[in-house]
């Protein structure tokens, strides 16, 4: 199979692993998607996804408030009403 779709050995191997142990749905290919589109999400799924949406949602936040700071800081200095 390999040499009839010009692909690796290890490819082939990897394929028929998906297929034993996920069926055709384990065929399909879901690069450039995210975890959210996956068709059927458990609660815990659901709930890590929600946990990684509100980390990264945190870390904006203290980014922005962190150069606001620094803005005020730096007015502060040359003497700028706030």
């Amino acid at each position: 199979m390999a040499d009839v779709y010009q692909v690796s050995y290890q490819q082939v191997y990897q394929w028929v692993r998906k297929y034993l142990q996920q069926g055709e749905e384990g065929l399909i290919d879901r690069r450039g998607r995210s975890l959210e589109t996956k068709p059927s999400l458990t609660d815990t799924e659901r709930l890590q996804l929600r946990i990684k949406e509100l980390e990264r949602r945190n870390e904006y936040l203290e980014a922005e408030n962190g150069l606001i700071k620094k803005l005020k800081a730096i007015e502060r200095r040359r003497g700028r009403p706030n």
